[in-house]
């Protein structure tokens, strides 16, 4: 409750790490073997990784001179089969969520937020993990913030979702 508070959400539920937040997000939007995710190439192995782990395929797009992804390079690499987008917010500076936002509802793609170092950052005024469907969060002690030992929170504004992020930390 205070983690979504102090996010701007409605929502948060608390899970053991980051990678498992960013799994859960995909396996609740039903993103699986056939899919295609967009992500970075620069992130942590996590951000591609779960997407993998749940037989779906991530999809590179390179990031500008923030670090972060290039919404110019987007709509070329959506296919008929990409499903979600994860942008992830890198050293803390959010990526350029207005575009993002703009072509994932143009394409109807869900967004998952990959906030696990950019816990407080704002984009305009509003924190990050609140723009798209799902934002993941890293606990890890490596992190902005972090716990003893390690920890994930995803935040949304979905209520169905939140109900099933519930279920599914603990063996669904």
């Amino acid at each position: 409750r205070r983690f979504a508070e102090l996010c701007g959400s409605a929502y948060a539920v608390g899970v053991n790490s980051g990678t498992d937040a960013l799994i859960l997000a995909l396996k609740a939007l039903n993103i699986g073997e056939g899919d295609e995710v967009i992500t970075v190439p620069n992130s942590f192995v996590t951000s591609a990784g779960c997407i993998a782990l749940l037989g779906a395929r991530p999809v590179f797009v390179d990031v500008g001179e923030d670090y972060n992804i290039d919404p110019a390079l987007l709509e070329q690499a959506i296919t008929p089969r990409t499903k979600a987008l994860i942008p992830v917010h890198l050293t803390g500076r959010p990526a350029d969520m207005d575009p993002i936002m703009a072509i994932a509802e143009s394409h109807g793609l869900h967004v998952v937020e990959d906030c696990a170092q950019a816990v407080c950052a704002e984009y305009k005024g509003k924190r990050v993990g609140t723009f798209g469907k799902v934002g993941c969060f890293s606990l890890h002690p490596l992190k902005t913030l972090n716990a003893c030992g390690d920890g994930g929170i995803l935040t949304t504004d979905d209520e169905e979702l939140y109900q099933r992020f519930r279920l599914l930390r603990n063996a669904g």
